[in-house]
């Protein structure tokens, strides 16, 4: 770790791109967008409104929702990914309606169904496989859906959305449940309701989403559109819930379990006329939290809570304004190894997060629309520590300020579409950093005793992106452009190409795709100020100090996606990526606060497989395998090292080492099967063949400080972790009740097996990290 041993030019390049773009505006024709929306109007034959019932079904993109289209005849599904749909309308006396409907424009589409006295027969016949796959996507992207959220397995606080995402192939956990795509470091980016968030937001690091206020989620690790930007491992979209129904409709949720979890939430949205109005509240107390370096998990007790509201009104028929404030935290202690623990170390964490959005839309005509959105934020980041902590007395109090704005114009001419739009964020931090040496033996000689830091910084960028997306025949072609321009500790911009190519072949089923995408990815704000400050000039006679630079680089995927014998669906995927300035990180001991790094350069290739069965009678599931190498090569080209790993950084010039997340296999599965009078059974697995370790002492040593059982969990010699192997099993009931109410009960129990399974033991740039033992969960929630 890092202190042990082992403006007015920029306005001219932006107007410069602008033009630029505009241009391109002009000679692509039309453009992308990730999500739609339907517009149903329901009548007679007459023309009169009819109040029906409306169903839209969709296996490939795991929709299933029923509304009511009320008196006037009218219902909206907003927030539609993009592919193909069975929509079903029903009314009393008249003949049901079923017809496919293609969403693939951010324009909604506006569909008028006239309904027949009955026996007249109205319908055409939609087969499950027209919707399992979506033969009009030009790149490969991953679905989770509301069934989906609602059966999950429990988790623990803070890691709700975290688990789901990580149960998609290609994706990978390290350390304190933080997420890894394709083997990329503090690359990910969740993009909450159109608002990106870009810093890691692992439990200990970041604030939760929460994961009850989820109704779907988009996942790009390939083919991703020029609109996202700055952190491109992966790019989460999470949608939350949106429920159009008139008067007040809810759930609540009451869940616990091992470790003495306790979680409760709240939600409730009221309608009225075009207006909706939401709150929602969620508590919870767990004592393991982050996963601990040791067995023993010594005081890993935490405390989290959010609090939402939300306001949207229709204006009319074309605008719409949206406004969202969110306040979470979580307050937690950092757990102890077994020496930390002996001497009565306490440190205490806590992260805070305040913000609010804003959103309006407005439709031009049916071809075109425009979306302005913004975003204040306030985040804090707090370390405070007991005289009794080894080796150090730590503490830390970091944060930020931001202020994001986006704007975008969409324009749909059938089988065209374009987007351009741009993105400003402008962000004030800070951060102050102290510590005061406890045990001097575990540092070089020279040394000082205390030490501390506070510096202030401004980041500045700005993006202009073009998409476009057509359709001819057969073929679906996405290609992009978008500009970016970052200024931190360094300046520098770059622009990134993309460019997905799919096909749709007939005879077979199947859809087959390639993908470029070019990125350009800024440096994880977390300590980057300290990192690069000169006062840790004063911490060691060695010190090597370099700015951390944005990263680039290229990310090759071909794969395609089948359907057999219409109900079982199979999705693979070969990828290739190579970036320059490599980012990593690296801790700082035990205190859960790490500084960014990075290297000269990196290749991670591997390639993924998930067969998915949507619904075969009573059986739904799936399971997935993920292969991936990845490697960086020396040297370092940003970030703070000190005493002998300067020196060893200095003198490296060439060389090549595993990545630490250069996991070779991991697997998972979970299948559920559909009981009668609403009970349900499910049962899964998760495999990992196990992480680099690069312990420098030896295995007596070893098990003095960590203990004999959780060193039988390495391979000394072969320099990994021994793979680590977790069952898991549910069982529920649904049970629908009047008005609409629902509830639903269901039990967990996870690591079934028992099995000590160690994410990570000593890495380069990694402490231990250790899975959770069997433990046993229940969650009762209540719709109303």
């Amino acid at each position: 770790s890092i202190l042990q041993k082992p403006r007015g030019r920029i306005f001219s390049k932006f107007l410069r791109v602008a033009i630029l773009l505009w241009c391109c505006l002009h000679g692509l024709a039309q453009a992308q967008s990730s999500s739609g929306e339907l517009r149903l109007h329901v009548a007679d034959a007459s023309g009169l409104a009819l109040a029906s019932e409306v169903t839209l079904d969709s296996d490939g993109q795991h929709i299933h929702e029923t509304l009511s289209s009320g008196a006037s005849g009218d219902v909206t599904f907003s927030r539609l990914p993009y592919g193909v749909y069975r929509m079903t309308v029903r009314h009393s006396g008249f003949a049901t309606v079923t017809q496919e409907v293609t969403i693939r424009s951010a324009l909604p589409k506006e569909v008028r169904i006239i309904m027949r006295v009955a026996p007249v027969s109205s319908s055409v016949v939609v087969k499950s496989s027209d919707t399992l796959t979506n033969s009009s996507a030009a790149g490969s992207v991953s679905r989770i859906g509301k069934q989906q959220i609602e059966d999950r397995p429990s988790s623990l606080p803070g890691r709700g959305v975290i688990d789901l995402v990580d149960s998609e192939p290609g994706w990978l956990y390290e350390g304190n449940a933080v997420l890894h795509p394709r083997g990329s470091e503090y690359q990910t980016q969740f993009v909450l309701n159109g608002i990106p968030l870009t810093e890691n937001r692992s439990p200990g690091s970041g604030s939760e989403l929460a994961v009850n206020d989820v109704q779907s989620m988009s996942i790009y690790t390939a083919g991703i559109p020029a609109e996202y930007g700055r952190k491109l491992g992966g790019v989460v979209e999470v949608n939350t819930l949106q429920d159009p129904r008139l008067g007040l409709h809810g759930q609540a949720v009451l869940a616990g379990g091992s470790f003495s979890t306790a979680n409760a939430y709240l939600q409730g949205q009221y309608g009225w006329g075009r207006n909706q109005l939401s709150a929602s509240a969620d508590g919870a107390y767990t004592q393991w939290y982050e996963n601990p370096p040791v067995v023993g998990n010594f005081t890993n007790s935490a405390t989290t809570g959010s609090f939402s509201g939300g306001f949207q009104r229709d204006f009319s028929q074309k605008d719409r304004l949206a406004l969202d404030v969110t306040h979470e935290f979580a307050r937690f202690l950092v757990p102890n190894e077994n020496v930390q623990q002996t001497a009565g170390q306490r440190q205490h964490r806590a992260t805070l997060e305040t913000l609010g959005t804003v959103a309006w839309q407005h439709i031009f005509s049916p071809q075109a629309m425009g979306e302005l959105s913004g975003m204040v934020r306030d985040d804090t980041a707090l370390l405070t520590s007991n005289q009794a902590s080894t080796p150090i007395i730590a503490s830390q109090n970091r944060g930020f300020r931001e202020a994001y704005s986006k704007g975008s114009l969409t324009l749909d001419r059938g089988n065209n579409e374009l987007k351009a739009g741009f993105e400003g964020d402008f962000t004030n931090l800070h951060e102050q950093f102290a510590y005061s040496i406890t045990d001097p033996t575990q540092f070089d000689p020279g040394t000082p005793a205390a030490f501390q830091a506070f510096e202030k910084g401004r980041d500045r960028e700005q993006a202009l992106f073009v998409e476009d997306t057509s359709h001819w025949k057969d073929w679906n072609l996405a290609a992009g452009l978008r500009w970016d321009n970052y200024e931190l500790l360094v300046h520098q911009s770059a622009f990134s190409p993309r460019l997905a190519l799919s096909r749709h072949i007939k005879p077979g089923n199947v859809v087959a795709h390639i993908s470029y995408d070019r990125v350009f990815q800024t440096p994880a704000i977390e300590n980057l100020l300290i990192s690069s400050s000169a006062a840790v000039t004063s911490l060691d006679p060695a010190v090597l100090r370099l700015p951390v630079r944005p990263s680039d680089g290229n990310y090759y995927e071909a794969g395609l996606s089948r359907v057999f014998w219409s109900r079982l669906r199979f999705d693979g995927n070969t990828f290739l990526r190579r970036m320059r300035n490599f980012a990593d990180d690296n801790p700082l001991l035990d205190t859960s606060i790490t500084f960014p790094i990075s290297f000269r350069k990196a290749s991670i290739y591997g390639a993924e497989g998930k067969l998915e069965v949507p619904g075969w009678g009573p059986v739904s599931g799936f399971v997935n395998y993920s292969y991936m190498v990845g490697s960086a090569y020396l040297p370092v080209t940003g970030g703070l090292f000190l005493g002998d790993m300067a020196a060893a950084a200095l003198s490296q010039t060439g060389g090549r080492l595993w990545v630490s997340q250069d996991q070779r296999n991991t697997a998972r599965a979970r299948w559920r099967y559909q009981l009668p009078l609403g009970l349900w059974g499910a049962a899964g697995a998760d495999y990992g063949s196990g992480l680099p370790e690069e312990f420098s002492g030896t295995v007596p040593q070893a098990v003095a400080i960590y203990g004999q059982a959780l060193v039988n969990r390495v391979n000394f010699s072969g320099g990994r972790v021994r793979p680590s192997l977790a069952v898991s099993a549910s069982a529920g009931a649904d049970f629908e009740m009047r008005a609409g109410r629902a509830m639903h009960l269901q039990a967990d129990v996870e690591n079934l097996n028992n099995r000590l399974n160690l994410i990570d033991f000593q890495g380069l740039f990694s402490g231990n990290a250790v899975a959770p033992p069997r433990s046993y969960n229940a969650r009762l929630s209540f719709d109303f």
